[in-house]
């Protein structure tokens, strides 16, 4: 602590120390531990700390950051801030990394019914609303893992009118996003929902669910996205 060498100096300077602790707000404790050459009781604190988080990022193989690491922590009750866990870590030169830095999203059902492609690429703005929608899935790297992200659009508005993110890409997450657009939007039957040929897209569940809300389904043709 930068404060130490200042009160070192009043010491010499023949200055009371224990005017100089309590001005500065220093124990007096840590501050002789500190001139004896002894680690202060916080650095000892760190050092078993640190110990603990580099077992639990070596036991997740590298891919926990700080938050899933005071996460465990605490898990193992183990009671610390965030930011002491953060800066731990950084002077340990630990960092979170995803296990994976790609992963394919477009996996078409080879037992689903296709559907007709009736959008043919046509995706400049129309002119009437809740009409025509499109659909996709996208994927975010978070120091917590993937994220999933999908969402519907309006093509005349260019609008996000629904949407959902999970961690997982199983049929749910794109029957909850055109849940939204049901929801914020009402649109009447027959209005055109397109995408590629992804799984969940082309699952028998998505089919029921679209079908079931006078949805009209349309899958873009092979190899276009």
């Amino acid at each position: 602590m930068k404060l130490y060498p200042f009160i070192e100096a009043e010491k010499i300077a023949g200055h009371n120390v224990v005017k100089a602790c309590d001005l500065l707000e220093v124990s007096r404790s840590a501050y002789y531990l500190r001139r004896n050459g002894a680690p202060s009781p916080r650095s000892v604190t760190d050092a078993e700390l640190t110990k603990k988080i580099k077992a639990i990022h070596a036991e997740s193989k590298g891919t926990y950051g700080s938050p899933r690491v005071h996460q465990e922590l605490a898990h193992r009750q183990v009671v610390c801030g965030r930011r002491r866990v953060t800066r731990l870590m950084r002077l340990a030169g630990l960092e979170g990394r995803c296990k994976k830095r790609w992963r394919k999203t477009t996996i078409a059902d080879p037992e689903a019914e296709s559907a007709k492609d009736r959008i043919q690429r046509q995706f400049g703005p129309c002119d009437e609303i809740d009409r025509r929608y499109v659909g996709d899935i996208t994927y975010i790297a978070t120091w917590e893992g993937w994220a999933y992200l999908a969402t519907v659009i309006d093509l005349a508005s260019r609008k996000v009118v629904g949407w959902a993110l999970a961690d997982h890409m199983r049929t749910e997450l794109v029957e909850d996003a055109l849940t939204m657009a049901f929801t914020n939007r009402r649109p009447d039957k027959g209005v055109i929902f397109h995408s590629d040929r992804g799984c969940q897209y082309t699952s028998r569940d998505f089919a029921n669910m679209a079908r079931a809300n006078g949805v009209v389904l349309s899958i873009g043709r092979k190899g276009e996205c």
